[in-house]
């Protein structure tokens, strides 16, 4: 058995590389974990025997397949779908569908891995999945989008249920696409079940689903600074992206006193030095949601703001920075900039937008930062909240549902204190989220044996 941390985790990841080569989102996602348990797992010869972190980091089960379909010119069109299903020792596979360009295998299976872990912190019976297709909804009529959808979940409907499989939605998969998932899987099947969450509130869906990430970011944040003796109030935000997740973690920081001042898209990023207060927002959400349209228009709806295109908004001095769109988007020079402008905390929305040395940077300058397999995790959480309302056939209200989402988000920031407070007092969000989120997965799957 090996004895030492670093010996166990270069040969461990050795030995994933070989076998999942050409996937370094995967790579990067499966180092971040195995550096933080590797003294755990060292010392544990039950663990090492039993191989737990090597069957966590390889998928149950991997699906693959053709999703053809007719654009509006009476084109063929072909695109790849997929589904990767990785651990389900704690419940059914449960995780988003994203829909973009990039997608590809080494993404998914990161998000999956990364998915195992959240949902395991959410203390809610939950495994990890992920899924999606290359296809990109945007620019996209909604007959195209409904085409592509209906043949998409023609093939996926064989490998989800309710019991099995819950996805929901991600990057390009929002409450328009989930519609169209759902009416194609509930016609193939003959079944009205909590298969897919993310639904609209007259059909099964959740109040407050889609708030919860950014809703459940801001209570994080919250915590972290409460643990310091501060708060959200008074602070000057940065958030990048302008999807769901920013949207609704722009609202709930300014409903706690805090000031918005950027948003961003692939193209550029926004700055108001006023704060971007609930009108502001109201019109950021019309034209994002509705019209579709980029973030510079913001600029020009508000001769305050200014735009910066091709840049993100990581020099814009700032308290508090959520990072909420996509992976890898916050480097190491970027966190220099945050640090050096007096940012104290990061909290990701997205998953693993902090590259390895950004997360350095953070964690040598002692700020508080928080993993989005902790941050983020009100999202998937409050996905629980709906297949648990969708199998007693109820809905909750609102202020229910946002009672037991702020107090899930308070739980895991207690598990991550407690797993990651180091001998000085800094608490590690990394480590403890890492930590507590494998030691659920670990004593269940030693206790079901060799599956």
């Amino acid at each position: 058995m090996e004895t030492s941390p670093e010996r166990y985790v270069e040969t461990f990841m050795a030995q994933l590389i070989a076998r999942n080569p050409n996937e370094p989102e995967f790579h990067q996602a499966v180092r971040e974990v195995a550096e933080s348990l590797a003294p755990h797992i060292a010392a544990s010869p039950v663990l090492q025997r039993m191989k737990i972190l090597e069957r966590i980091a390889e998928p149950e089960r991997v699906v693959i397949f053709r999703v053809p379909w007719l654009n509006d010119r009476g084109e063929i069109e072909v695109n790849r779908g997929y589904r990767v299903q990785m651990n389900s020792a704690i419940g059914p596979y449960k995780g988003g569908i994203r829909f973009h360009a990039s997608v590809n295998l080494s993404i998914l299976k990161f998000l999956a891995f990364e998915q195992t872990f959240k949902n395991s912190l959410t203390t809610l019976p939950m495994g990890g999945g992920k899924g999606g297709s290359d296809f990109n909804p945007k620019g996209r009529s909604d007959n195209e989008v409904m085409k592509f959808c209906q043949s998409f979940m023609t093939e996926l409907q064989r490998h989800i249920g309710q019991d099995t499989d819950v996805p929901a939605g991600d990057i390009g998969v929002g409450g328009r696409e989930i519609g169209y998932l759902f009416g194609q899987y509930k016609r193939l099947r003959n079944e009205f079940t909590g298969t897919l969450t993310g639904k609209g509130r007259d059909w099964g869906g959740s109040p407050l689903r889609p708030e919860a990430t950014g809703y459940g970011v801001c209570y994080f944040a919250e915590e972290m600074l409460a643990a310091r003796g501060d708060k959200l109030a008074g602070k000057t935000v940065c958030i990048s992206g302008s999807g769901n997740v920013a949207q609704y973690a722009c609202e709930k920081a300014t409903q706690l006193g805090a000031k918005v001042v950027t948003l961003s898209d692939s193209s550029g990023f926004v700055h108001d030095p006023e704060g971007i207060d609930a009108a502001k927002l109201e019109y950021v959400m019309e034209l994002k949601n509705v019209f579709r349209g980029r973030i510079k228009e913001y600029a020009d709806r508000y001769p305050q703001a200014t735009y910066h295109p091709g840049e993100r908004p990581w020099n814009v001095p700032c308290d508090v920075a959520m990072p909420c769109a996509t992976q890898n988007e916050l480097d190491g020079d970027n966190a220099q900039a945050l640090v050096d402008h007096g940012c104290m905390c990061v909290v990701e929305g997205a998953n693993m937008p902090s590259t390895p040395e950004a997360i350095r940077i953070f964690q040598q300058h002692k700020l508080l930062y928080a993993p989005g397999k902790a941050a983020n995790a009100g999202g998937v959480a409050t996905s629980g909240l709906e297949m648990c309302q969708n199998s007693m056939r109820l809905t909750w209200t609102p202020e229910e549902v946002d009672a037991k989402l702020h107090g899930i988000m308070r739980n895991i920031h207690a598990v991550c204190v407690q797993y990651g407070t180091q001998p000085d007092g800094y608490v590690n969000y990394v480590v403890g989220a890492n930590i507590g989120g494998f030691m659920k997965v670990a004593n269940a799957m030693l206790a079901q044996g060799c599956v």
